[in-house]
């Protein structure tokens, strides 16, 4: 295994500026920074102190993993903007952060969230779909959050709005080893 230091790869982490209504998604989070961390792979993320974002980080920094920060101003005292961050950035507007998280991870990883962290996994499914990336992209099925969403996939391909191969872009992973296998096989 590389050195902590040593950062090979990085992944992008979106999730939830709260914490939401299970015990499991704090879990989730938790367990997804250490493992990021102790795979010596970077977090880029949010740059928040809240909810599942504080979580993952906080805990990847606890397992002496490397995070890459990216907030706008504007959310700054909202998402509690966390300075500690081996890198920390702060942006002018979210087009900006999500530009910046992108160009500086090699994978996507979506937790449990709400519209923001939708927003953010509809945009680099469309920019792959397009084209305009091959980075692998991971949805963390904890007790079962994602399912609707990928009914919701499967309905568009059904109806005539996208190809079969839009589904074959998300890897879904129910718990924090599967999407840590995941990672490994589409890191090679």
């Amino acid at each position: 295994m590389p050195p902590m230091t040593q950062v090979l790869r990085s992944v992008c982490v979106y999730c939830g500026s709260r914490a939401g209504q299970r015990p499991a998604y704090t879990e989730a989070a938790r367990a997804t920074g250490t493992m990021l961390a102790t795979r010596g792979w970077r977090l880029v993320y949010g740059a928040g102190d809240v909810g599942l974002m504080g979580e993952v980080a906080r805990a990847a920094q606890s397992a002496g993993g490397a995070t890459f920060g990216v907030i706008p101003d504007h959310l700054f005292p909202r998402e509690v903007g966390k300075r500690d961050l081996s890198t920390f950035i702060v942006t002018e507007n979210m087009h900006e952060r999500k530009k910046v998280m992108f160009m500086n991870s090699d994978a996507t990883v979506v937790l449990p969230g709400g519209a923001g962290s939708l927003d953010e996994f509809f945009e680099v499914l469309t920019w792959r779909q397009i084209g305009l990336h091959k980075k692998p992209i991971f949805l963390l099925n904890t007790d079962g959050y994602w399912a609707p969403l990928m009914s919701l996939l499967d309905h568009i391909i059904a109806e005539g709005f996208a190809d079969a191969s839009l589904r074959d872009i998300v890897v879904l992973a129910d718990d924090v080893p599967a999407l840590e296998a995941a990672i490994e096989t589409a890191f090679g």
